[in-house]
């Protein structure tokens, strides 16, 4: 089978009001500024940057993900207001956050020893959050956008249920695939006998 490489990456993807608040203020930066290549992917936190793998091999990937992301407890993330890299991001902050950090380290050494990834920057200094503007940003206009944005709210607590892998097609990130994290609870509510 030939080696078919495709980009691939790893984030929380939420779903339900953030998704749809983060999703509304991209579109108001397109409105207002003509910003629209966050638009190419969900919003998101990223976990793990963009990677390359063998496509035919995508199951494989998906195995030993759902594998990882079993050990992994749900958790809470807190997000509140907005931030900047520079005058290159303006993204939605999320609040430090130590149970994200240790489960984005242990991400990172797994996808070193056991995906064969190669280290980058991102994964030793990491700083998560969920970019509204970013590779279109005119540097000159950066101040405009700020102000704006900081006209603007969220304050949200995101539940974290699942992890998404996410691919590049035809230009466009895609969930293709969504591990859910350990298990919740020991026994389905459906294993209980409502006769006791």
């Amino acid at each position: 089978m030939a080696n078919t490489p495709a980009k691939y990456f790893i984030a929380i993807v939420p779903e339900g009001p953030v998704q749809v608040q983060a999703t509304a203020l991209k579109d108001l930066m397109k409105e207002k500024f003509n910003l629209k290549y966050a638009l190419k992917s969900p919003s998101h936190i990223t976990l793990k940057m963009p990677f390359s793998w063998n496509e035919n091999k995508e199951g494989n990937l998906g195995g030993m993900l759902e594998g990882f992301f079993k050990t992994i407890e749900p958790f809470n993330i807190d997000l509140n207001g907005f931030d900047k890299f520079g005058n290159r991001v303006i993204f939605i902050n999320v609040k430090k956050n130590q149970y994200l950090t240790d489960m984005q380290l242990s991400l990172s050494k797994f996808c070193k020893t056991d995906l064969k990834l190669v280290e980058e920057l991102s994964d030793r200094a990491y700083h998560a959050h969920m970019t509204i503007a970013f590779k279109d940003i005119k540097p000159k206009l950066f101040d405009e956008y700020w102000e704006f944005i900081k006209t603007q709210t969220l304050k949200e607590k995101l539940e974290v249920n699942d992890i998404a892998l996410l691919k590049k097609v035809e230009g466009r990130w895609e969930v293709v695939r969504r591990f859910d994290l350990g298990e919740i609870n020991w026994f389905k509510s459906s294993d209980l006998d409502p006769t006791i």
